[in-house]
């Protein structure tokens, strides 16, 4: 079973050499940004002109033997609290194979435990999270390397000992690397190496260093401003859910369609920890001052559209679990049964939920997703524009997402696809677009 032939080799190797080109320094140059030029792109920009590349290679960050050892000792914890910790038994969706990958639902644990520990190192003086921001820099910079290297190390794996039968190779050594071998590699029989690093090693990064940021800004000026916990608040919120959720996302394409490749696991062990954390890190040493009312605001409007977001997960989870026998907001659901043939030409059935969040648009989700980072982001206010980089990211990560799904769909579903689209025309924002 060769790789997809979703990717074609030209947008592969576009593709991979922008990313691989352009996304390292971008890190580099927003932490800089946030860190040293007062979050002004035009200060950067400036420093860049005058002192060309030799000042830009000035900025980046020899990865350091502390850098090395915090990203060690946090792998190394995450890893075991994945392996250790009890949790439920949950399976994943059946690939194209015809395999069914097992997992062990622990993540709510694992982040507890976590930011517990995390918490409570600091509160016992053992180690000061300051230290972590201090080395961003050249944590970043290890992260750029070692995750080339971990990604050598799949690849590898896949061609010599991959976990289950989905895997194979497209016979192009690149494409390979960049968008993966194996959809479920593992090391041994539990160790699933995507849950590590999309949700153990990505996600949680994401609510550790949000935790950083705030005791960085509090050891700094004794004290915490409200926009920073606003913003402090709302991730933790979202990361909250996302590992209350954990189970459902390995449903979802990230897990059960994109392979452990560099296109994914380059995002989840750097451009998670950078760029999701960025209005955290640029609010450190920009403490606005937004006054209760306005935090409150802020902080309800977020909340509101976290618990949005997670409640139409929650209500497709729920309507596949009972098989459409479920009821949703008070009545019964509307769907349309959709047949569709499996690579093998088994035909099996599908029910596609057109009512609810649902019935809004076919990806009404991702609004509440993006509203949710703009309301975290915007405790910053409007001084900067960089610190709204992920709003815009965001925004344009979730439109292709939505594409690449439809057009999956598409294939996949035929005529009963089109008869979804029928019953909800919108894409995304009902009654825009």
């Amino acid at each position: 079973m060769g790789a997809t032939t979703v990717h074609s080799p030209a947008l592969t190797y576009f593709s991979m050499l922008s990313l691989l080109s352009l996304c390292p320094p971008f890190v580099i140059l927003l932490w800089y940004t946030m860190v040293h030029a007062d979050g002004s792109v035009v200060q950067t920009w400036n420093f860049l002109k005058q002192h060309g590349l030799q000042g830009f290679l000035e900025i980046w960050p020899r990865p350091s033997a502390i850098a090395w050892k915090l990203i060690f000792v946090y792998g190394a914890f995450e890893a075991a609290l994945q392996l250790i910790l009890p949790g439920k038994r949950v399976e994943g969706p059946i690939s194209p194979t015809g395999h069914r990958p097992v997992y062990k639902a622990n993540g709510m644990a694992a982040y507890f435990v976590t930011l517990v520990t995390y918490i409570s190192l600091w509160w016992f003086e053992i180690f000061n999270p300051s230290v972590v921001y201090d080395h961003l820099g050249e944590i970043y910079s290890a992260l750029i390397f070692g995750s080339l290297i971990f990604c050598v190390l799949l690849y590898i794996k896949g061609h010599v000992a991959p976990s289950s039968t989905d895997s194979g190779s497209s016979g192009n050594l690149i494409i390979d690397f960049y968008w993966g071998m194996e959809l479920y590699p593992r090391i041994g029989k539990s160790f699933d190496i995507k849950v590590f690093t999309n949700c153990r090693f990505g996600m949680m990064s994401w609510a550790v260093l949000a935790i950083t940021y705030c005791i960085k800004q509090y050891e700094a000026n004794g004290k915490v401003s409200d926009s920073m916990l606003v913003n402090t608040t709302l991730m933790l919120v979202y990361v909250t859910k996302f590992f209350w959720w954990e189970a459902g996302y390995w449903n979802t394409m990230d897990i059960a369609h994109d392979r452990a490749g560099f296109y994914i696991c380059w995002g989840c062990l750097v451009w998670v920890p950078s760029i999701y954390t960025s209005p955290g890190m640029y609010l450190v040493n920009h403490p606005v001052n937004l006054g209760t009312q306005l935090a409150l605001y802020i902080l309800v409007a977020g909340i509101l559209c976290i618990y949005i977001n997670y409640d139409c997960d929650r209500q497709r989870q729920e309507f596949r679990r009972t098989n459409g026998k479920c009821k949703i907001w008070g009545k019964a659901p509307s769907k349309i049964e959709a047949t569709y043939t499996t690579t093998s030409g088994e035909t099996k059935t599908s029910l596609l939920l057109t009512s609810g969040w649902w019935g809004l648009a076919r990806h009404f989700h991702y609004v509440p997703e993006i509203l949710a980072s703009f309301f975290w982001t915007v405790p910053a206010l409007f001084n900067h524009f960089l610190p709204y980089f992920y709003v815009v990211y965001l925004t344009i990560l979730l439109i292709d997402r939505a594409k690449r799904d439809d057009d999956r769909c598409r294939s996949k579903y035929g005529k009963y696809w089109k008869l979804y689209c029928n019953k909800v025309p919108y894409k995304i924002i009902p009654g825009i677009y």
